[in-house]
């Protein structure tokens, strides 16, 4: 993985994770270069509002002339400039810990550029409300351009990405083999979580369910073809939800989680690599806990070991050789677990090949190849005409 700050694991995987989702380098290395001497302080709060006060100044940038292109009547300039302005924004709120209420004020500017940009680009997707009892779960839902009722995927996001994300690294390649895309900010991230206060819970298949309901309802949507695919602590997500909504015809788990508790408790002792700063307080707010032994306790219920028997639908569980979050030896478990699949497969990327970081961090398009030809050649889906 092209790692721009050598000695900031995290740091990098952000600068990796803006470039693949539509980021400029030249803007990127705007941002970064002056952050280099902090790189090195890894959980200094000092350190993180550096990274935060950085993206913040080119997010504004980037927006302040997309609207010297919206003011000029250039509606496609600008929407492509207000997407990256977006983006920017959410990079910079990923950093600092989220009692600083300056995280939120960048989280909502970026939500809301991103809506515009979209509207002005005309993407093909439109922002859904999915009832969740008391509440409502914010998604983007894409429509596959074809005919009539299209095969469709629920998507849900990890540990800490947001359906903003998901939307530009993977619509695109659902949308041109005829699948449409329901992506979801569940309960302990997106909107759901800053917005809502809704912490993650391990029986997703709770808020899947939700996801599947709404979608049965539109005349769009082959309700016999649905499945469910999620990232990274969608590992777990997207396995645990399909061993018990049936209604799913296939799941994708894009990086494998077999035992949350374990994962979790390697990071925080220091054995594998966290994807953000200030982890465990991270966790405290994605799970809503006040201590930190309270979210380790909802993490050990985060497993596998029970649950991946009751896949009964076709799973695809992607993996990375040399991911430093997550060890190989997950997946391994969660396809051996998974006897009940009819059609289970264990695809690890390698070094030598690319993508083998975590979720493909190093190479993206390789993984979402991967999964978006799996999934079409699963749900009967038919190329579109675009």
């Amino acid at each position: 993985m092209f790692e721009y700050f050598p000695n900031n694991y995290p740091w990098s995987l952000a600068v990796m994770g803006a470039i693949s989702r539509g980021g400029q380098i030249s803007e990127i290395d705007d941002a970064c270069r002056p952050l280099k001497e902090f790189s090195a302080r890894k959980n200094d709060p000092a350190a993180q509002m550096a990274w935060f006060e950085s993206w913040m100044k080119l997010a504004e940038r980037v927006e302040r002339l997309g609207k010297i292109d919206e003011q000029a009547n250039h509606p496609l300039s600008a929407g492509r400039k207000y997407l990256r302005a977006g983006l920017y924004f959410m990079m910079a709120e990923r950093m600092p810990s989220h009692k600083d209420p300056r995280r939120m004020i960048a989280y909502e500017r970026g939500i809301a550029l991103y809506a515009k940009g979209l509207k002005l680009r005309k993407e093909p997707v439109e922002r859904v409300e999915i009832p969740y009892g008391e509440h409502k779960l914010a998604a983007f839902f894409m429509k596959a351009p074809v005919p009539g009722r299209a095969p469709c995927m629920v998507h849900f996001d990890g540990f800490d990405v947001t359906k903003e994300l998901i939307y530009t690294g993977v619509a695109e390649e659902y949308r041109r083999r005829g699948i449409s895309l329901l992506i979801v900010d569940h309960p302990g991230v997106g909107e759901a979580l800053r917005l809502d206060g809704l912490p993650s819970i391990p029986e997703t298949e709770k808020p899947a369910k939700a996801a599947v309901d709404y979608l049965e309802t539109r005349a769009d949507v082959d309700k016999d073809r649905i499945g469910m695919v999620a990232l990274s602590l969608g590992g777990y997500y997207a396995p645990r939800a399909a061993a018990y909504e049936k209604r799913f015809k296939c799941c994708v788990a894009w990086g494998a989680i077999y035992d949350f508790g374990a994962a979790f408790a390697a990071r925080i002792n220091g054995t594998n690599e966290p994807s953000v700063p200030g982890f465990a307080d991270h966790a405290q707010w994605v799970f809503g806990k006040k201590t930190l032994e309270e979210a380790m306790a909802v993490t050990r219920q985060m497993t596998l070991e029970k649950v991946a028997a009751e896949i009964t639908c076709p799973l695809l569980i992607v993996h990375g050789e040399n991911d430093r979050q997550i060890p190989l030896w997950h997946a391994q478990k969660t396809y051996d677990a998974a006897v009940n699949s009819p059609d289970r497969e264990l695809k690890v990327f390698a070094l030598a090949d690319g993508s083998a970081e975590h979720c493909g961090a190093d190479n993206g398009s390789m993984t979402v190849d991967y999964i978006t030809d799996w999934v079409a050649d699963k749900l009967g889906a038919q190329v579109a005409g675009i």
